[in-house]
């Protein structure tokens, strides 16, 4: 049984992973960390707030750099947003955080590329700081919304960007196991424990399903005007368009 069960699980984990871990491994064999810079340069500026904010003299700047609570003025919570990526949040370990910023960001660099990993982890983290107030609008008697009390929570740290970049990578190297995990993950959280930083986790997901649909809808368009060119290139005799 022993023989055909690992045959199974190898069989899946090939399918599953199978793309994703040989992009990694080349990149990191013929690279090594020249792969990843803007992964190191993250986990550096974190480690760096993480050092600063436990200072007596240091708690402060670090606040101002990028603390977001909803009762800010959305101007400065917009300046923030940014930077509150990278400060570790308070009531949480920090190797944690480090451990997921180079985990995750790495992958995605590598396979998606650095300008769409700073988008989408952007655009996540954004979610997040933009729901918050959304959610306290419509108050804690909805599913959606939260408590007026939310409004004073630190909301930092990398986790939205961090799910919906793992999101991402998954559905487009379709890891769609994986990727169905991890979202199902984010919404047994909510039920759990409903708590702002377990809402801004599924606007991430929300964000990530919209880019996934853009982009598929951007790939079927240029693969129907390829297709197109080269039925009109067959018709009129002319050579094919190269892909």
């Amino acid at each position: 049984m022993n023989g055909p069960r690992r045959g199974v699980v190898g069989r899946f984990a090939e399918r599953e992973w199978g793309p994703l871990y040989k992009t990694v491994k080349y990149a990191l064999h013929t690279q090594r960390w020249r792969a990843i810079p803007l992964t190191i340069s993250a986990v550096l500026l974190t480690s760096v707030f993480q050092v600063i904010q436990n200072q007596c003299w240091g708690f402060r700047p670090i606040q101002v750099i990028g603390s977001v609570k909803a009762e800010y003025p959305l101007w400065i919570s917009l300046l923030r947003t940014p930077f509150s990526l990278f400060v570790p949040a308070l009531d949480l370990p920090v190797w944690g955080a480090l451990a997921q910023v180079l985990l995750v960001f790495g992958i995605a660099e590598i396979c998606i590329g650095r300008g769409r990993m700073l988008l989408i982890a952007y655009a996540a983290t954004l979610a997040g700081t933009l729901y918050a107030r959304v959610g306290i609008h419509i108050g804690p008697d909805s599913v959606f919304g939260l408590p007026a009390s939310a409004a004073k929570m630190v909301d930092t740290g990398p986790s939205a960007a961090v799910v919906a970049l793992a999101v991402y990578v998954c559905w487009r190297y379709r890891a769609y196991w994986t990727a169905g995990t991890v979202a199902l993950a984010m919404v047994v959280e909510v039920v759990l424990k409903n708590n702002l930083a377990g809402k801004e986790h599924i606007a991430a997901l929300i964000v990530v399903a919209v880019i996934c649909w853009i982009t598929h809808v951007r790939r079927r368009r240029r693969r129907d005007r390829r297709d197109q060119g080269r039925r009109t290139g067959s018709l009129s005799g002319a050579p094919p368009i190269q892909s």
